[in-house]
């Protein structure tokens, strides 16, 4: 018999339900907040709600993307808020969807303040933030009390739309977080000055949102627990607050890790996880309202540790869900190895949102596509062959075999993953681990015929009764032609990466797009990664967790240990390295290599290489870089041979992946591309 969340064994403290009084909650998991870009896409609120649904089925709460109080409020102009009537029923579609689906939904009411990308944008000082280019103008007196008003009128609309409660969101730096600190409220009238006065804001929405919602309505606050900004809060301000807005009436108090302009990565694949679940477990003990925890808590073993500790009476999880709408339930059954492990990549969710995009998530495109890539049973099977075991042919094998077509995948090598088993070996990237986890059971579990050390020929796979053949066959590194590029000091990314060729103390990486930081990453480390370790990674970044510090960070720098080698990361751009990178990782990776002293250098020109070194221009200048060894970096090709002479035997043959357009090894695309080509069998 199939187990129900509430029933597990498995995780007896993650499935234990929480009751707060007038409502009870099937378990300790909360789907956090996220921003998708359904909340402004046309029909978005149809899909929004197929989005939420799946999801309701087995997690104890949900909390909706941010939605502001007013125009000024919201993330940019024209940006999802709700100040009307008419937006309050258009929200109806996705509470009933929930609904239906046994879950329960909160909708987050986010003021952006100083952050809003919009002209119109209102703070308690007019101070730019430094991730925006727009200068925020001070709010008089009077008009605080209007916002105060927005939010409250807000909550009340909220509960007409079929929410169960609110979050109010008073951290990562956003409009309440922005009075509470120093950094950001320069006020000298009753709203700044005093610790007292810059909470005054936070308390008296929840008292206001409490008057108009009542007793039996959920308010969850989201409290900046360590800002990791200078003139922050300090524990013993934190801990004030806290108490404070127990009093006022919040249920739940959620924590916030760290601001926007934060030099302090805290949600990336890089930061260790559960890094922060011990700054919420300072707080157990000063309030008696449920705590939740949060950041890179991805898996159902770490959540039950973190609960089972005290730590914490709930775990946050945001983007795991993107990867995996069915996480609780797969706990619930036992079934923790079927999970498609959220690894933080932040490529289609996080980055799309700030590009304008709709979220999605890397190893799971359906994530906010729910209604329009449908993995449908067949109606009759077909046999289909994958070459290439690679990100793209582990997405279209496994996908298609879900749906029940017969699925041979042949790969050359000894393990399943390409392109993958080269990223998992760079610190702060193991979590593509899980990913290799997931679809080895995935190959198991649909009963894929997997061919390893088999290279596909045109003998193996034509006119051997296949309906379809995919070639994801994967890219070839490109080879710059420079005089010399075949000395011996002269490496490519896979001779490094996958072969574990020996390299020298002095590196020169040639190509500073994502492989060339990854390299570099790769060669300035040693000894076990700070993104398995909390107390490494702190120490690494410069962060005090105890929060005796203003902001966990005031007075502190990063503390890296002294890198293996000396390292310069070349590129023929005159444009920043890493520009390319992701929209909000790039500074991540920039950071990490700026603290092993690795140089970056645009503009370069290369000549030759020879036994003094690598002979180059830079901005013009010629020199030689005296490197022991050079790794190549400069880009790849389509690896397709096969295809023709497939097709010249009357095969039918369709390209995905690398092996369709080589790009910087886009992962995203690969497995976006294969899942939909599968989709359409």
């Amino acid at each position: 018999m199939t187990r129900t969340p509430s029933d597990s064994n498995a995780y007896p403290h993650l499935m234990e339900p929480l009751d707060l009084g007038f409502t009870q909650l099937r378990n300790r998991a909360l789907m956090g907040s996220m921003h998708t870009g359904l909340e402004e896409a046309p029909n978005g609120f149809e899909r929004l709600g197929a989005f939420y649904a799946e999801r309701a089925r087995s997690v104890g709460l949900i909390v909706t993307g941010g939605i502001g109080p007013n125009p000024e409020g919201a993330v940019m102009k024209g940006a999802a808020k709700m100040d009307t009537d008419e937006e309050a029923r258009e929200h109806r579609v996705v509470t009933d969807h929930v609904h239906r689906a046994g879950g329960k939904i909160c909708m987050q009411i986010l003021h952006t303040g100083r952050y809003a990308y919009s002209p119109d944008l209102v703070a308690p000082s007019a101070i730019q933030a430094p991730i925006n280019p727009f200068t925020p103008r001070a709010l008089e007196t009077d008009e605080v009390e209007k916002q105060i008003d927005d939010y409250a009128n807000c909550a009340r609309l909220a509960r007409e739309a079929g929410y169960d409660g609110v979050e109010i969101m008073g951290s990562e730096g956003y409009f309440i977080n922005q009075f509470i600190a120093r950094r950001t409220n320069h006020r000298t009238d009753k709203w700044g000055g005093s610790f007292e006065n810059r909470i005054r804001l936070p308390l008296e929405i929840i008292r206001r949102v409490r008057e108009v919602v009542g007793e039996d309505f959920i308010i969850i606050y989201r409290l900046s627990m360590i800002d990791l900004v200078d003139e922050g809060s300090t524990w013993e301000e934190v801990v004030h607050l806290a108490k404070e807005v127990e009093k006022a009436g919040a249920n739940i108090i959620n924590s916030g890790i760290g601001w926007h302009e934060s030099r302090v990565p805290t949600i990336a694949t890089m930061v260790p996880r559960g890094a922060f679940s011990k700054v919420t477990a300072r707080l157990k003990g000063e309030v008696s309202i449920p705590l939740v925890t949060t950041n890179r808590i991805n898996m159902p073993d770490l959540a039950e540790k973190v609960i089972a500790e005290g730590d914490a009476d709930m775990v946050s999880m945001a983007r795991p869900f993107l990867a995996d709408a069915d996480l609780i339930a797969k706990a619930a059954e036992d079934r923790a190895d079927e999970i498609n492990t959220c690894i933080a990549c932040n490529q289609a969710c996080l980055d799309h949102t700030f590009q304008g995009k709709l979220t999605s998530c890397l190893v799971n495109p359906r994530a906010c596509h729910e209604t329009e890539l449908v993995y449908e049973p067949v109606t009759q099977a077909r046999r289909i062959a994958v070459v290439g075991a690679g990100p793209a042919g582990l997405a279209a094998a496994t996908v298609a075999a879900e749906r029940g077509h017969q699925v041979d995948l042949f790969d050359s090598a000894s393990e399943i993953g390409g392109q993958f088993n080269m990223a998992k070996k760079i610190p702060g990237k193991e979590e593509f681990h899980e990913t290799l986890r997931y679809y080895r059971r995935m190959i198991e579990k649909y009963g894929v015929n997997l061919h390893l050390n088999t290279r596909a020929t045109k003998e193996t796979l034509a006119g051997q009764g296949y309906d379809e053949i995919l070639m994801a066959t994967g890219v070839y590194p490109r080879t710059p032609e420079i005089p010399g590029i075949d000395h011996p000091s002269v490496l490519g990314y896979i001779d490094v990466l996958k072969k574990e060729a020996p390299v020298g103390r002095r590196v020169a990486v040639m190509g500073a797009g994502g492989i060339g930081f990854d390299v570099s990453e790769f060669l300035t480390h040693e000894g076990p990664s700070p993104s398995l370790d909390p107390d490494h990674f702190m120490k690494e970044w410069g962060v005090d967790v105890s929060v005796e510090t203003p902001g966990g960070v005031e007075g502190l720098q990063p503390n890296p240990p002294q890198p293996p080698r000396e390292v310069a990361l070349l590129q023929r751009k005159t444009s920043k390295p890493g520009k390319g990178l992701g929209k909000t990782t790039g500074w991540i990776h920039r950071s990490s290599l700026k603290m092993r002293n690795v140089r970056m250098v645009p503009g370069v020109e290369y000549h030759h290489i020879d036994d003094e070194g690598l002979h180059v221009s830079i901005n013009g200048e010629p020199q030689v870089l005296a490197v022991d060894n050079i790794i190549v970096c400069t880009g790849q090709e389509p690896l397709r041979e096969l295809q023709a002479d497939l097709e010249n035997a009357g095969e039918t043959v369709t390209l995905i992946g690398g092996a369709d357009v080589a790009a910087e090894l886009d992962a995203k695309r690969a497995i976006d591309q294969g899942s939909r080509v599968a989709a359409a069998l």
